[in-house]
This record gives structure tokens, sequence and C-alpha cells, in this order.
């Protein structure tokens, strides 16, 4: 067993799940919330331009999903990797392996910047931007063409998590927002660049997470682990347990894109661009509500790798079990709160210009979709066991099941089949969430039983 102090993380992990749960989850929600938080405000800033503009963006956002969702799925395999190594008591081949993240990080992000440059306008039409297209392009081309630095940022993160570490990448994020802060005011009215001055702002924001997380890596030297390249040896099984839970991982949250435009385009058949921008907008603060739900699911899935390395598969059962019974009491008190606040939350993103013509709309919004919170909550700790001890391919057709199954099934019959229009597209969000989350928990402990049992 790793004894020195540096390893205390890693000692919680296996040895008090519940604790190192407790003691990881804090960080990320600071540091989610934080990110969350700057994301609205980068909204409320836009709003101010119209609610084209804050259409536009809107209609940009499943492709700016599908640049966090590489960036977070690969940081998901990086920690499953690591975490497992640790386990193991193998801390070398945990250094390689983070040496081994950073270069596939690098690799897909180059690559997908090129794809989705030639593919933002096809995309963009396809979703029916329509005379909101101008601003969607604006915004997303400066994104696209500094996707490296969001994909490359969201993967470092996973390293630290690995390691049991999410302190220092929540001061990365909060920094990172506070300059965000800063500077979206400045490029967008000041520098009188509209959509695109958001879009900018967010770039050096992302440089500057990354100058940060390689200072403590190269420079400050006091990581756990060392990524240092000279010592790099490829070896086939990292790349494979970085990948097969990274990229899956990764499709996971590129599915949820593409559940956001297809939800985009219905919104659109059955409203108007209102409508889109009731949801891209109102989906932001869903996000800042259920941020503690993944938050705790994120750090869960550092706890079971090391857990199932070190084939502690009982403290697997307890920490998902405990993940869920945290997660429930906080989904519960945010569904009240957001659904007794929603005209004042909604009063901060549509107050000015012609942003306040979608206030009803949003308000309503937030009222009904808290409905579906609780059982998020038993939904998102069950699949991210599964990136947990390696089966991301079955994790991610949980999402698959949930998102394009479930949640489009719904939405279609309410909102168009039956006639129940934007209201019953909504639902179908809350009907296709509670069926496929208690699948998932189901699920869930059936598979942490047999591995108990040896069966696995």
């Amino acid at each position: 067993m790793l004894s020195n102090d540096s390893s205390s993380s890693v000692d919680l992990m296996l040895y008090n799940p519940k604790k190192a749960l407790i003691q990881m989850s804090i960080p990320l929600i600071i540091s989610l919330l934080i990110t969350s938080f700057y994301n609205l405000i980068d909204a409320a800033w836009v709003s101010g331009l119209g609610a084209d503009a804050l259409a536009g963006v809107g209609f940009f956002t499943p492709v700016f999903m599908i640049l966090v969702g590489f960036g977070n799925g690969l940081g998901s395999g990086a920690a499953f990797a690591i975490s497992k190594y640790l386990g193991e008591d193998n801390k070398p081949k945990a250094d390689n392996a983070s040496v081994h993240s950073i270069i596939l990080d690098i690799v897909v992000s180059l690559i997908l910047t090129v794809i989705l440059l030639i593919l933002l306008n096809p995309i963009l039409n396809s979703m029916g931007a329509g005379q909101t297209i101008g601003y969607a392009t604006d915004y997303g081309l400066i994104i696209l063409l500094g996707s490296v630095f969001i994909i490359f940022s969201n993967a470092l993160y996973g390293i630290f998590r690995g390691e049991g570490d999410t302190t220092r990448p929540m001061y990365a994020m909060i920094a990172s927002a506070i300059l965000n802060m800063i500077l979206d005011p400045i490029f967008i009215y000041n520098l009188n660049l509209g959509v695109k001055g958001a879009a900018i702002a967010t770039i050096i924001s992302s440089i500057f997470v990354i100058l940060i997380l390689l200072y403590w890596f190269y420079v400050k030297k006091d990581t756990f682990l060392m990524p240092n390249f000279a010592n790099f040896n490829f070896k086939r099984d990292i790349s494979i347990d970085i990948v097969k839970v990274g990229i899956p991982a990764s499709i996971q949250l590129l599915n949820n894109a593409f559940f956001a435009a297809v939800f985009s385009a219905l919104l659109a058949y059955v409203g108007t661009t209102d409508s889109v921008a009731v949801y891209s907008t109102g989906w932001r603060i869903v996000t800042i509500g259920t941020t503690p739900l993944l938050a705790i699911g994120t750090a869960l899935i550092s706890v079971i790798a090391a857990n199932y390395g070190a084939k502690n598969y009982k403290n697997i059962q307890i920490a998902h079990r405990y993940a869920m019974k945290v997660s429930i009491i906080i989904a519960v008190v945010v569904m009240f709160l957001t659904n007794f606040f929603a005209g004042d939350i909604v009063s901060v993103f549509a107050s000015t210009g012609s942003s306040v013509r979608i206030a009803p709309e949003l308000t309503a919004f937030l009222s009904w979709i808290v409905i579906y919170y609780p059982t998020m909550a038993v939904g998102v700790a069950s699949t991210y066991v599964f990136q947990g001890i390696g089966k991301g391919l079955t994790a991610m057709f949980q999402t698959i099941m949930r998102e394009t199954g479930f949640t489009i099934f719904f939405a279609v019959l309410l909102g168009v089949i039956l006639g129940y229009g934007v209201w019953g597209a909504w639902m179908g969000i809350v009907l296709g969430e509670i069926v496929s989350n208690n699948i998932t928990m189901v699920w869930a402990d059936w598979q942490i039983k047999k591995l108990i049992k040896g069966k696995v």
C-alpha cells in the first residue's frame, strides 16, 4: 500500500469510501457550480443583445457540448485508469497513464476541431437556426478555433481526479470563472464585439486554466502523479483502459449534444425560436441545479475505480448507495427551491430588451422540469458506477437509452402526436428521465452484487 503523505487521498478512497466521496465531491460541486454560474452570466450578458442573439448562441450549444463532452469523457477515462492503477499499488503505471492521457487529449482535440469546422453550417441549418444563424456562426467559429484549449483543460482535470485531488482543479476553475466574468462585458459591450466577444472571453479563460494546471505539474512539481514525458513508455493496455471509458463517456456527452439539437429542432417545430431560447437558457439553470448530483457522480468514478483495482467490491456497493442517498436529499431540496423561486431566477435572464417576452414561458419551464431531479440523483450515481468499473460501453448505452430513447420518444408522443406542443415536449424530458433513471439504478445494483459474489 502507498504510504507517503501524498497518497492520503488514495488511502481514503480505499479505506473510507464515504468520507472520500464527500471530500472529493465538495470541491467538485464548488468548481462545477462556478463554471455553471459563469455560463449563466455569459447568457445574461448575451441576452442584452436580444432574443435572437440568445437563440443563436443556444443553437450552437449542442456543438459546444460536443467539445466539453470529449474533454470530460477523456478526463473520465484518465481518472478511471489512474485510480485503478493506484488501487493496484502501481504508481509508475499511473504516472505513465497520465502522459498517455495528455497525448490522447491533444490528438483527439485537433481531429475534432477540423471535423466540426467543416460541419458547422450544415449542423446549424439542420437544427433550423434560421434568422439567428449569423449569431450562431459568429460565436461558433471562434469557439471552434480555440476548441483544443476547451477539450484539453477539461481532460486535465481527470488526471487530478485520478489521484483523488479535486481541490486544485477547483482553484483553477474559480480563477478561470472570475476572469471570464470580467472579460465578458469588456469584449461584448466595451469593445462592441457582441457574441464574438463572449466566445473570445471563453477561450482566454480556458487557456488560463491550462497554464495553472501545467504550472502545478511541471513548475511547482508538487502533485502526486508525475506526467513526465521523458519517462513515457507507450503501453497498449493503458491506452485501452483510458479509451474504453473515455470514448464511450465522450459519446455519452455527444449523445447529449445530439439530444439538445433534436430537442431544439422539435421545439422550433411545435413552437418558435423563442421556445429554443427558453430551452437553452432554462437548461443552463437546470445545469446549476443538478451540478451537485453530477459532482458526486464524478467523484464516485475515482472512488469506485480505486476499489475495483484493489478488488474491494463491497466498498463499491457502500459508495454507490451512499452517493444515491446524499444525491436524493440534495435533489429534493433543489427541486423545491427552484420551483418556489422560478420567477425570481428568470428575472435575471429575461429582464431587458426583446428577451423580456420569453420570461413567462421560461418560468413555466423551470416549474415543470424540476420534477425529475430526484430520479436523476439515482440515475447519475448508477451510470457512473459502470464507468468506475471500466464498463464504459454500458454507461454509454444507458445514456443513449435515456436521451435518444425514452426522452425523445415521450417528447414526440406528447408534443407532436398528442398535440400538447411545447409543454408536451418538456414533459417528455421528465417522463423519459424518470423511467430510464430507475432502470439504471436497478441495473447498477445488480452489477455490483455480481461483483461481490465473484460472478464477474
